[in-house]
């Protein structure tokens, strides 16, 4: 599984195993490295392949709606941001605290159902979760605390989780409705499609895919790139803005 992680190091060892037969399965064969070739060489040919939403038209995976936020910076933060390096600007635009009075307005939007709010940053997701009074998941959370929130959030305790980049693979709540991505790594369009994938598996409900983005910044335009691999599978974001 997970196949398109096999040209790196430490996955590409497993092309050593002798094995009569191979078969790699991946929801988003995709790459930042421009790799995706290598996965043929190292596996085979590509056998089948079909668009998420030829999935979500027969049942398989939930329907869904990706929603673009652009927030405006204050003037303190724009200054802030004209002065810095492209990297900085990066960062800067990503935390902008403007994102959480929005991030309240969606879970009022949607109260009662499942909500994760994912991002980048630690200290945004930290500062974030305690103005929501939310739970957070990051890498230094134990795994019996992991394993606890988890299954609160799985039975309907708790409603809104916050979460790192940790939730990006093998996260398993299948009743989780509505993601909200405050803050992500740059363009990368595995990692958007990954987030949007925690939230499709099959329910009656809609689920929606929040993008929150500083208006006129390096992190909308990063936006646009990682949007392309859901936009090829067909996949429309409508672009609002945030007042």
């Amino acid at each position: 599984d997970e196949v398109h992680m096999l040209p790196a190091p430490v996955f590409r060892a497993t092309v050593e195993i002798q094995a009569r037969r191979r078969l790699g399965l991946t929801a988003t064969l995709v790459r930042e490295d421009g790799r995706e070739e290598d996965v043929f060489a190292l596996i085979g040919p590509k056998r089948y392949d079909v668009p998420w939403r030829v999935l979500e038209s027969k049942g398989f995976i939930a329907e869904a709606y990706c929603i673009e936020y652009r927030v405006p910076m204050s003037k303190e933060l724009a200054m802030t941001y004209a002065l810095a390096d492209k990297r900085a600007q990066f960062r800067i635009a990503a935390e902008n605290p403007a994102k959480t009075e929005l991030v309240r307005e969606l879970l009022e939007l949607h109260h009662g159902e499942h909500i994760l709010v994912i991002g980048q940053y630690i200290d945004q997701l930290e500062q974030v979760a305690q103005e929501l009074g939310a739970p957070i998941i990051t890498g230094k959370t134990r795994h019996a605390e992991r394993e606890q929130l988890y299954d609160a959030f799985k039975a309907g305790e708790i409603t809104v989780l916050v979460v790192s980049k940790v939730a990006n693979f093998a996260v398993d709540l299948p009743d989780a409705n509505v993601m909200i991505q405050i803050s992500g790594t740059y363009g990368s369009r595995q990692e958007e499609a990954q987030r949007l994938g925690r939230i499709l598996r099959p329910k009656e409900q809609a689920s929606h895919f929040y993008t929150l983005v500083s208006h006129r910044s390096r992190e909308q335009e990063f936006g646009v790139k990682r949007q392309m691999f859901l936009v090829e599978q067909g996949y429309r974001y409508e672009i609002r803005y945030f007042d």
